[in-house]
C-alpha cells in the first residue's frame, strides 16, 4: 500500500520531503506486531501522527520537539479545517488546495504556531482562495494585537454572555453492583455577544479559592486538570484563582476539569436473564432514576447486548420504545423523558437456535445514555461573572447546567444466566 501524500509544508528545510515515504510502511509494519504507537522513527526523523476520516495528518521532525506541542497543533488543523470545509476528507483538502496552503502558512512560521483561531483566520482567508479582494487582503490588528483571538469594533444592539456548565460522568459498575471507577469531565463554554474589548471575570464555588480568601461557607469543588482557553490571564488563575478575561465573539470553550469523586450512577440498571432449553432467551431490565425527583433525564438510552445469533425479538416496556439492532447485537430501549426517583421496565423476548454456543461470546456490558439539563453532579456553581467594558453599558450573563453521559457513559456488566437462575447487576 503507497503513502499518498495530498499536500505537504516544510517550514524549516532541515527534514527531507522524501521522509514521508516511510511513514505508512513503518505504520503498517507497527500494527501488525501489535506495537502501534502515536509516534514512529526511522533514522533520525521522527513522525507524530493523528488520524482523521480516511487521512493522517503527520509532522516530521529530527530534533526532541515538545510533543505536546505538536499533537496540540495537529487537533488545531483539523479544527480549523473543519471549520473552513465542513468536513475533512481527501476531496477537501484536494478542492481547496491554495486555501489550504495559505492556512498552513498563517498557522505556522518557521515551526513555530502563530494564529490558530478560525475566526480571525477567516477574516483575510477567504474561501476564493486567490481571488482575495483588496479591502480583505490587509492584515487585520489581531494578527500583530496581544488579543489575536477578537477582533476590534465588534458591536451589538442587546449585550448578553450565556454561560453552559456540561458535565460528562463515566461511571464503571461490575456484575455485583459494585462500582470500580467513576470520574466528572466537565467543561464551560460561553456564547458571547458584546460589543467592544469587554473584560470578564468569572467567579465558581472553588475550595481553593474560598481557602484563599478564608471563606468556608457552602459547597465548594476541587477542580483537576484545568485547562483554560488561551483568552484566560494564567498568571492571575496561579495568584490568586481569579479566572480573568477577553473573550472570544461567538462561541468557545473557556475552560475545562476533571474531578476526581466517587459518583454513584445516576440511572440504576437491574437486569434478569432467563434461558429456557435451547430456544429462546428472556431479558428484563428495570431502570431506576437516582436522582433528585425534580430533576429529569432527556433522551434515555439503555443498550442490552444480546447473542449474535438472536431473532424473532418481542418487546414489552413500561415506558418509551425497545428496538432491536440486529448488526450491533444490542437492543435500544429509549426513553424521552426520565423523571428523578421512577422506575420503568422492559422485557425482551428472543428465539436463540443456539444456546450453548452464546457463551463464546463474551460478556459485553449494558451501557446507558442520558443528559439531565439544571443539574450538575459535582455541584459546582457559577458564583458571579462580572463584565466590565470601557463604555459602561449593561450586559446580561446567563447560566445553564447540563450533566450528561461521558464517552463510555454507565457501563454495567453483567452475568448471562440459565434457565431458574438470576443476575442483578
Amino acid at each position: 500500500e503507497k503513502c499518498i501524500v495530498l499536500i505537504c509544508r516544510n517550514y524549516k528545510g532541515d527534514v527531507d520531503m522524501a521522509e514521508i515515504d516511510h511513514f505508512l510502511p513503518l505504520l503498517m509494519q507497527h500494527e501488525e506486531e501489535g506495537l502501534l504507537c502515536p509516534v514512529l522513527s526511522h533514522g533520525n526523523v521522527h513522525f507524530m501522527w493523528i488520524k482523521h476520516s480516511n487521512l493522517y495528518l503527520v509532522a516530521t521532525t529530527n530534533k526532541n520537539s515538545n510533543a505536546s506541542l505538536v499533537y496540540s497543533f495537529l487537533y488545531k488543523l483539523v479544527e480549523v479545517f473543519t471549520e473552513y470545509f465542513k468536513e475533512l476528507e481527501e476531496e477537501s483538502i484536494q478542492d481547496n488546495f491554495v486555501v489550504v496552503y495559505e492556512l498552513l502558512d498563517e498557522l505556522m512560521d518557521f515551526g513555530f504556531p502563530q494564529t490558530t483561531d478560525s475566526k480571525i483566520l477567516q477574516e483575510y482567508i477567504t474561501q476564493q482562495g486567490t481571488k482575495l479582494e483588496v479591502a480583505k487582503s490587509k492584515v487585520p490588528t489581531t494578527v500583530t494585537n496581544a488579543v489575536s483571538w477578537r477582533s476590534e469594533g465588534i458591536k451589538y444592539k442587546k449585550n448578553e454572555v450565556f454561560i453552559d456548565v456540561i458535565e460528562s460522568i463515566n461511571v464503571l459498575v461490575n456484575a455485583n453492583g459494585n462500582v470500580m471507577s467513576s470520574d466528572i469531565v466537565g467543561s464551560i463554554k460561553l456564547k458571547t455577544m458584546l460589543s467592544g474589548m469587554p473584560e470578564l471575570r468569572l467567579g465558581l464555588n472553588d475550595r481553593v479559592l474560598f481557602a484563599l480568601t478564608g471563606r468556608d461557607k457552602g459547597k465548594t469543588v476541587v477542580m483537576e486538570d484545568v485547562k483554560f482557553h488561551q483568552c484566560v490571564r494564567l498568571s492571575r488563575f496561579e495568584s490568586d484563582r481569579t479566572i480573568s478575561f477577553i473573550p472570544p465573539d461567538g462561541e468557545s470553550e473557556l475552560m475545562s476539569y476533571r474531578i476526581n469523586t466517587h459518583v454513584k450512577p445516576l440511572i440504576w440498571i437491574e437486569s434478569v436473564i432467563e434461558k429456557f432449553s435451547h430456544s429462546r432467551v428472556e431479558i428484563m431490565v428495570k431502570a431506576k432514576g437516582q436522582f433528585k425527583k425534580q430533576s429529569v433525564a432527556n433522551n434515555v438510552e439503555v443498550r442490552v447486548p444480546v447473542p449474535s445469533d438472536a431473532d424473532s425479538p418481542k418487546f414489552k416496556t413500561s415506558t418509551g420504545t425497545a428496538k432491536y439492532v440486529p448488526e450491533k447485537n444490542m437492543v435500544v430501549w429509549t426513553i424521552k423523558s426520565f423523571p428523578g426517583g421512577k422506575e420503568f421496565l422492559m422485557r425482551a423476548h428472543f428465539g436463540l437456535p443456539s444456546v450453548e454456543n452464546n457463551e463464546l461470546e463474551g460478556k459485553p456490558p449494558i451501557t446507558v445514555k442520558f443528559e439531565i439539563p439544571y443539574f450538575t453532579v459535582s455541584g459546582i456553581q457559577v458564583r458571579y461573572m462580572k463584565i466590565i467594558e470601557k463604555s459602561g453599558y449593561q450586559a446580561l450573563p446567563w447560566v445553564r447546567y447540563i450533566t450528561q453521559s461521558g464517552a463510555w457513559g454507565i457501563t454495567i456488566f453483567l452475568t448471562r444466566t440459565s434457565r431458574g437462575a438470576s443476575m442483578i447487576t
